[in-house]
């Protein structure tokens, strides 16, 4: 699959389109996704056409995260790979939070880990009523690379998800805790998705991007871009430290493959302590 095929964008009627296609892989995170994402936000940006941009994902979920499998290939072999390879990551999820256009997640399936970063890095999260969120990583040694989670929640939700690695999170529990806007049925979701996105783009465009400028602004003079590049650092360090978590995990991962890796993971939990 070449870079242009594992994300697909068209405008239409004002909206651009940003749709993760990579199925096979639920729509995991690799480089060159990131990498195609990060320009076409980029186009959307400048463009004066778009005035809305939906972010969603190809197949049967929005996405699982960073892909697994492309990470266990890299050879990060000393803490400037590491910050690199986290830097692009940042600089994914956040580009959907800078964007000056609004963006509107339209999550369905699973939405882990950097997806569930990237739909909170959105203006606006509509999802289904059977989406499954969460945050997994430091059931295997890593963590989260844009810690956007209590600027939306609250410390002491954000600290339960994180620390437990929940990565089970309803879509009904999901809304209560403020981290999506609406449920939808699952047949709904893209119409509901463009309503919004019309809705807004109906408004005064000017009105609009200085309006989202200034709420994100608030969040900035709050300190919430410093904490958040502090947070990068420190997963640097934990992504650079050595786990026994981490190791065997990556050994299962490279001998039997990611889905025995992951179900070794979920196997400690299984008790639902």
């Amino acid at each position: 699959m070449s870079e242009q095929d594992l994300i697909l964008t068209r405008r239409e009627d004002g909206i651009g389109y940003l749709t993760f296609n990579r199925p096979e892989k639920l729509n995991a995170f690799n480089n060159e996704l990131m990498q195609a994402s990060i320009a076409a936000m980029d186009d959307f940006a400048q463009d004066d056409d778009v005035h809305v941009v939906i972010v969603s994902g190809a197949g049967r979920t929005f996405s699982a995260g960073f892909d697994l499998m492309a990470s266990g290939e890299r050879k990060l072999d000393s803490v400037d790979k590491v910050r690199a390879q986290m830097g692009l990551q940042f600089d994914f999820i956040i580009k959907f939070w800078d964007c000056p256009k609004p963006t509107i997640a339209a999550v369905h399936g699973y939405c882990l880990a950097g997806a569930f970063e990237a739909s909170l890095a959105c203006d606006i999260t509509i999802a289904t009523e059977s989406a499954i969120f969460g945050e997994p990583e430091v059931r295997f040694g890593t963590g989260a690379v844009a810690m956007l989670l209590p600027w939306v929640t609250g410390p002491k939700q954000a600290k339960e998800l994180m620390l437990t690695g929940e990565d089970r999170l309803s879509a009904p529990d999901a809304l209560r805790m403020g981290l999506v806007n609406r449920l939808v049925a699952e047949n709904k979701l893209q119409a509901q998705a463009r309503a919004m996105a019309i809705k807004i783009g109906r408004s005064a465009s000017v009105s609009v991007r200085l309006s989202k400028q200034a709420i994100n602004r608030s969040y900035e003079i709050m300190g919430m871009r410093q904490a958040l590049l502090s947070g990068l650092d420190i997963d640097v360090e934990i992504n650079s430290t050595p786990s026994w978590e981490k190791q065997e995990f990556a050994r299962i991962r490279k001998e039997q493959g990611v889905n025995a890796a992951i179900a070794w993971r979920d196997s400690r939990f299984a008790d639902g302590a």
